[in-house]
Parts: structure tokens; sequence; C-alpha cells
């Protein structure tokens, strides 16, 4: 087998033998490539990247934040995520979130920390280097400085005024109170103090030690809720990952209370259509992509958070066929994203899954190595450096994931004491019977959900490699009603078809960021050989050798 030439890429293919990173930024694709070289696996290379990308991408994603990581141990040949998405605050009440303002941003909006105790675990059960060395890169990213790019001025920018009402924020990212400039150097000293004492403490420390009392005490001086209880209360929880069978292949993805099953329940719905002979990104494609989506958010919106979700019957042949058959020719109504009491009239519904057991369910990157190891990563801090506060003395950001928290009490997602959130990270890997054949995901909030079995859908079905098929335009159905937002490099007149459908369209110009920044690692199992692609709608690269 050959990788596909198909499909339009404005960027060189990336290719390798021994192994492969693809990350959100190129320090960060370094970093996990100086681990292989220097003979650890992919383990070990996703948490020099996970760090590395702290540092280098710090409002995304960092050792304050949380997330799912998805390997497969060549050793074990098993599957594994393990899930670092820590709880809510013991005293976390929805009657302290009387505004949606109190959950976006400060001291109200953190999560537990779980990235910290998630990379520690993830090496201490698959990796085969000590944190000192894993954790060498992202210490001299933090103590040397790095580069500003455009896009770190740009995200940067856009969250300034954020950063600037806490004094340890503006301290560790803004230069004299401003935006770095793309060239300037910025050093983030706290950080690589923090990294080392991990490194060398292992996560007691975080939880336990020195750096639990800095964020209790910050937490305490600023009004927060994250308590020693909630930190010694932390563990990374090991979880068998869910799949679906798509034309052959096996797609694995996080089981709930990630939200993957909804991108699993579209590919099912959409394993009936013809997609490849309907032509990649065709009015006719699109719609029934769009409705799928719809009806697939309503499932997971009504499901996924409650207790013991109906996995089994949410991703079942026979339930798609049956949700398969509401899409008509016409444009229905969503509700969104989050769960709502009230519904619009003519407004997507939930299915009931049940049916089927009654009578017979915010950065990416990827690493893989030359042993058949491989490893898929999304984590995030929530919003563009979560909170806005970081810990003083720490260079720690903290999250605001309380944000993906419901304030409506009938939701199954609604803010409560100690609980665990319904999330959107879901890193997907993909399978056949010759072995590894596609890891990738995406940041990009309820988006994730739709731009990953776009992508997914540009491998299988239109026969793109991995590069063409992360930058092929995309579109994304999450505001309720009828609004589509979809790049402008789809064809006009595919657009108007739509909107005769009864679409409307957010049209975002040729390249978006808000429509996500996908990394993806292709392999061919009979050569065992890589090829790595990486987003230009942010900082994305993929390096291999």
């Amino acid at each position: 087998m050959a990788f596909s030439a198909a499909g339009t890429a404005h960027r060189a293919t990336v290719t390798g033998t021994r192994g492969m990173v693809a990350s959100a930024h190129p320090l960060a694709s370094i970093a996990g490539l100086r681990i292989l070289m220097q003979g650890g696996n992919a383990i070990d290379a996703a948490v020099a990247t996970a760090a590395a990308l702290n540092v280098v991408e710090p409002y995304m994603s960092g050792i304050g934040g949380n997330g799912f990581m998805h390997v497969y141990s060549v050793r074990e040949k098993a599957h594994g995520v393990l899930d670092y998405m820590g709880l809510s605050p013991g005293a976390a009440e929805l009657a302290l979130y009387d505004s949606p303002e109190k959950r976006d941003r400060g001291p109200l909006t953190p999560l537990v920390p779980g990235a910290c105790g998630g990379w520690l675990e993830a090496l201490r059960r698959y990796g085969t280097m000590d944190a000192g060395t894993v954790f060498t890169p992202a210490i001299e990213y933090a103590e040397q400085g790095f580069a500003f790019t455009v896009k770190n001025h740009l995200f940067t920018g856009s969250n300034a005024a954020d950063l600037s009402r806490y004094p340890a924020s503006a301290a560790t990212y803004l230069i004299d109170g401003r935006t770095p400039r793309p060239g300037e150097v910025l050093v983030q000293q706290d950080l690589a103090r923090t990294f080392c004492a991990v490194a060398e403490g292992g996560p007691d420390v975080f939880y336990r030690g020195e750096i639990a009392d800095r964020i209790v005490r910050y937490m305490e001086e600023s009004g927060g809720l994250i308590t020693h209880e909630d930190l010694r209360g932390f563990e990374p929880v090991w979880l068998d990952p869910v799949h679906v069978d798509y034309r052959g292949y096996r797609v694995f993805a996080p089981p709930p209370p990630c939200q993957a099953v909804q991108y699993l329940e579209v590919l099912n719905m959409m394993e009936g259509f013809d997609v490849g002979g309907m032509g990649h990104n065709t009015a006719a494609t699109l719609h029934r992509f769009i409705e799928a989506t719809k009806l697939a958010t309503a499932d997971r919106a009504e499901y996924t958070g409650i207790e013991a979700p109906p996995v089994a019957g949410l991703l079942s042949k026979a339930y798609a066929s049956e949700r398969r058959k509401q899409i008509g020719e016409r444009a229905r109504a969503t509700g969104g994203e989050v769960y709502t009491a009230t519904k619009m009239a003519d407004e997507v519904l939930a299915g009931d899954p049940y049916a089927w057991m009654r009578t017979e369910c915010t950065t990416h990157f990827d690493t893989a190595d030359a042993d058949g190891n491989a490893v898929a990563v999304t984590q995030s801090l929530g919003s563009g450096f979560g909170s806005g506060m970081v810990v003083p003395g720490t260079g720690i950001a903290l999250n605001n994931m309380m944000r993906w928290f419901d304030l409506e009490p009938q939701s199954p997602n609604v803010v409560g004491p100690s609980r665990k959130i319904e999330m959107c990270m879901s890193p997907a890997q993909v399978w056949d019977d010759q072995g590894l054949r596609l890891l990738i995901g995406t940041p990009g909030s309820y988006g994730i959900l739709q731009t990953t079995p776009q992508m997914i859908m540009n491998v299988l079905d239109h026969n793109m490699n991995v590069q063409a098929a992360i930058e092929a335009p995309r579109v994304k159905a999450t505001s309720p009603g009828y609004t589509v937002c979809a790049e402008t490099r789809i064809a006009g007149e595919v657009l108007a078809a739509l909107e005769e459908m009864g679409h409307r369209f957010n049209r975002l110009g040729d390249w978006s960021p808000g429509l996500g920044g996908g990394q993806g690692i292709m392999v061919d199992p009979e050569t065992g050989c890589f090829m790595g692609g990486a987003d230009p709608r942010r900082d994305g690269y993929a390096i291999g050798w």
C-alpha cells in the first residue's frame, strides 16, 4: 500500500520510517522527536510534546489543564484511554454560578488540574525514560525562552485583557504589560522550576506537596474553590475505548463522559450513504453530514452526561439506521450544543437508544514509533489561558473547564460538587485488519465532534492523504437553529444549493482556526512508514525521521 496523492495540500507532506510527531507547534514536535531519537518510545515522546506545548502554546493546554490520552501499547497489544479530566471542586454548587460570566473566567472556573497526574501516569505505565529526561526539552524552552510566532501573538493578544487582571498572569505572558510581538522571546522561569520539581518529586509534589500548597493558597486568596482535599483526591483513570466499524475500519475513541460518541454515531449514519460517490464537499454530502450531526448532537446532549449512558444503543448500526431515516431533503433546526429543557417547534430531538437494548452508545497531538506504539492526545485549558489565572511562583495557568458544565438544572451535565464533566476532547485511532491506519484529532470545543469525522471521511471515503485531509475546507453546525459555519473554499454554488435546502451560513473565510487545528499520522501497515499531517490554520507541524 502507498500513501495517496489525492487531495490538495499546500504544505509538503512529511514522511518517516522510525517515528513521527504531529503537534500544534514546531518546537513541541521537535521536543517529541528528540525523545524518539534518543531511544524513547511514543509514550515518552507524547509526554515530552505535552510539556513543550505548555511552554510554546500556553493558551491551549498545560500542566494546569486536563485531557485524554489514547495509547496503543505494542507490549500489551492493547488499547487504553487515560482519562486525566479532573473533577469539579467539592465546593462547586449551581447556586454559585448565577451568571454565565462566573464560570467563564476567574477563580470559580477551574476543575482540579489533571494533566500533571496524567502525564506521569502514562510514563509510569508505558514509558521507557525517566521524567527528568522527558521534561528536558520543555524545561530548556521555558528557561531559555522561545521566539513568538505570528499565531502566538494573535492568540495571546486576544486574551491580553483577561491576563492583565491578574498580576502573576501578566508577568508570565506579557512583556511590559503588552502582548509579545512575533520574534520576541518569552522566558518562563517559574514554569521551568515547576517542571523540574515534578520531574524529580513525581505527582505528590503537585497534588500533596509544595505546588499543592501554592495552588490552594491562591484559591483561598482569590475566592476560588479548589482545596487540598480536591487535589489529594485526584487520580487519572485508565478506560477501554469505544469504537464503531466504518467501511471495514475500526474507529476508536474515548468512552463517555467523553463526547466522542457523537462523531462515532455520525460515522454510523454516514456509512449508509455513498459518501465517496456523492463527492467531497458537494451539496449532497454536506447536507447529509450536517443533518446527521444535528441528530447525533441531540443524542449526545441528552445521554452522555447521565450515570449510565446507553453507549451500545447509541453506537449500534440498527439505531443509526433509524436515525438516518430522519434525514430528509430540507434542513432542520438544531437546539445547539448543550442540553435545553425547552425545545423549538422543529428542533431535532434525541432518539431512544434504549430501544435497541430492550429488543435485542482543545490541543491535539500524535506520536508513533517504529515498534508499533501509538498515542493520540487531546488536552486543554478550556478557553485561551483557561481561567486567566497563573498560580504565583509556579507558572501554572489554571484551566476554566467548569465552563463546560451546564447551568440548566435538568441537564445531566449540570454544575455540581466533585463531578466528572462531559467533555468534547476526543482523540481518535483508526485501525484495519493489518494494523494502525490513522491517528487523528483536533481542538475546537464542540466543533471537535464535527471536524474529526470530516477528517476521517476525507481519508477513508475520499482517499486523501493525511495532510490534504486536514487542510480540506470544513463546516460546523453548532449554533441553535439553522446556521452552519463554513470555510469559503467550499464552492459558492455548493453553499447556494445548501441555502436552497434551508441551511444558513456564517462564512468564515478561506481558512478559520475557529474550525479546529487538526494533527494526524497515517501508517502504511505493509511497510510501517509514517506520514504526518498538521494544520496550517494554527502553528501545527509534523516532523518524522
